[in-house]
């Protein structure tokens, strides 16, 4: 564009309470509406409007010392906050030198005076116009998912971008796929490769050392769907609420689909593997860069730029699995379409139902075989070998000195117990039901230990066959024994509705009359005994298991639904 073209131009009024904006004779100094300065600072002259975008509305304008097409933010937000975000993106972009982030005039960050409605002043910032598309509206060309070479491209960009800002100890904070640009190669160098720009950093801030401290709620910032958990409950943030965004916006690239549409209703982590054929340890990086944990993530972009060096792009021809899978997708979606949404509502409801109750029975089953070797196991290790008359001299002479005037009832029978804690955890976790990360060794380390930490719990209530005694092991136990499964959030809820769950199904059951009690052997024991212990031990397991599934299916997901993360 030449400023000749310019000439027959008209001038937009940027004064957004302005009842006729458009158009100004191009030459007038004034508003002919409202009386607001069209040529701001002698050399910006407002084309037209681009749009609107968080709390500034966007134009187009022609720079006349530099003779270029330039964009104007205008904050029409009237609130300290707006203004406070509008200054922050000012300051930030005004001391960063990047290609990959727009550039911002000397004089860029300026107040106009109006005097309609009323008088007020209105902050503008002039920045380098981005002449292209943003990943947005590139994504929705692509409603399976983008290539993978050109989200690896997109990604390795957006990672050098952060690395240059983290450097000069700057977040972003609002990282999505709107807010990432494609420059258009220009016209003297068409063959250049498109560069990626990263736009709005409204919500930008400095932070000192890995993390920034939030001391006023009036800078909270989150976009859904992209911010991570800590910065959306107003906590302290660093460079990893920022991989947590980009990570999320790579996966929605890839999959065509936005982050809330991959989100488990139960777990809130996103499902998007089976979405798109992709390097594996791409999905593993983008994994790991979307966890809850702050720690889990990787600790700066150095990191993540070394590991996407790795990364080779798959081949583009999907094979045969995944033409299937792709084939069985668009057909369910066509079905879909046609049955409607309150059908589709009630399907997949019906289905999760489904999945629920057989990855609760499946683990029932589990824990239940474990449960019983670990009976059978300790039975024989407590009763037919020298560990258990070890183990009954060790406490017998022990917990009374710990304890004193408390006789332990049958000390072997720690080894039983203990034996079928492990057992228990094991099945558990070989279940791989309520989203754990399947640490057998300390799963099963936390049996062993809650177990025997609730028989010698036990042995503090008298008469030991009482009631109360089986709900205080049973408190102490199967806590215990929760806490090792390697549940991914809610640890502690777990643990509680676990055990103070199957603690009142069995008082409610004894209330009801049934006779639940503590197995002794006689000395020496019968086989029969045995069975009779095997049978009270799966039962423990099978309530564990059932009310494992109930707080992972329904309560944990109704605390997260009221905001308890």
């Amino acid at each position: 564009m030449v400023l000749s073209q310019i000439n027959q131009s008209a001038v937009n009024c940027i004064n957004p309470h302005c009842q006729r904006p458009y158009p100004q004779p191009w030459g007038n100094k004034f508003c002919n509406s409202c009386g607001a300065p069209l040529q701001l600072l002698d050399r910006y002259y407002p084309i037209e409007p681009l749009g609107s975008g968080g709390f500034a509305q966007i134009y187009t304008v022609w720079d006349v010392k530099t003779q270029t097409e330039k964009v104007l933010k205008v904050l029409v937000e009237d609130s300290p906050k707006a203004l406070e975000l509008f200054i922050q993106e000012a300051e930030v972009l005004s001391n960063f030198h990047h290609p990959g982030v727009p550039k911002v005039d000397a004089d860029g960050y300026f107040q106009i005076s109006l005097t309609s409605p009323k008088p007020h002043q209105l902050a503008c910032l002039v920045m380098e116009k981005i002449n292209g598309h943003n990943l947005e509206e590139i994504r929705k060309k692509y409603p399976q998912g983008c290539p993978e070479d050109l989200v690896l491209n997109w990604f390795a960009q957006a990672v050098k971008i952060l690395q240059e800002l983290h450097k000069r100890h700057i977040i972003h904070r609002d990282i999505k796929p709107s807010n990432l640009m494609l420059r258009t190669p220009s016209p003297t160098a068409p063959l250049q490769a498109e560069q990626l720009v990263l736009i709005d950093f409204g919500g930008a801030k400095q932070f000192s050392g890995a993390i920034l401290r939030s001391h006023s709620p009036s800078t909270r910032l989150f976009s859904s769907g992209y911010s991570p958990p800590e910065q959306i409950t107003g906590g302290n943030v660093g460079p990893a609420a920022d991989f947590y965004a980009l990570g999320r916006t790579m996966i929605e690239l890839l999959t065509g689909k936005y982050p809330q549409d991959l989100e488990d209703p139960i777990t809130s982590e996103l499902r998007w593997r089976n979405q798109c054929n992709i390097n594996p340890r791409l999905a593993d990086l983008l994994d790991e860069m979307i966890q809850t944990d702050v720690r889990s993530r990787p600790a700066h972009a150095a990191i993540i730029q070394k590991r996407l060096l790795k990364i080779v792009p798959v081949e583009s021809k999907p094979g045969f699995f995944t033409q299937l899978q792709n084939t069985i997708i668009q057909t369910v979606t066509q079905f879909t379409q046609a049955v409607g949404n309150t059908t589709l509502f009630t399907v997949q409801a019906i289905f999760k139902f489904l999945l629920a109750c057989l990855a609760t029975i499946w683990a029932i089953i589990l824990s239940s075989i474990g449960a019983s070797l670990g009976t059978i196991a300790g039975f024989l290790l407590a009763y037919h070998t020298k560990l258990g008359a070890f183990v009954a001299e060790f406490i017998s002479r022990q917990l009374p000195q710990l304890i004193p005037n408390l006789q332990p009832s049958n000390p072997k029978e720690i080894l039983i117990y203990a034996v079928a804690g492990l057992g228990t955890a094991w099945g558990i976790t070989l279940s791989g039901s309520f989203g754990q990360k399947r640490r057998f060794l300390i799963s099963a380390f936390m049996g062993l230990i809650g177990y025997s930490s609730g028989w010698i719990t036990w042995q503090f209530i008298k008469p030991h066959d009482s009631p109360e005694g089986l709900i205080a092991w049973m408190l102490v136990s199967i806590s215990m024994l929760t806490l090792g499964l390697g549940l991914r959030s809610h640890y502690l809820a777990y643990a509680f509705i676990t055990a103070f769950g199957s603690a009142n199904i069995v008082a409610g059951l004894i209330h009801l009359g049934i006779k639940i009690s503590f197995i002794h052997f006689s000395n020496p024991p019968s086989w029969l005994e045995l069975l009779t212990y095997i049978a009270f031990l799966d039962f423990i397991a099978i309530l564990i298991s059932l009310c494992l599934g109930l707080s992972y299916y329904l309560i944990v997901p109704c605390l997260r639904w009221l905001g308890w993360r």
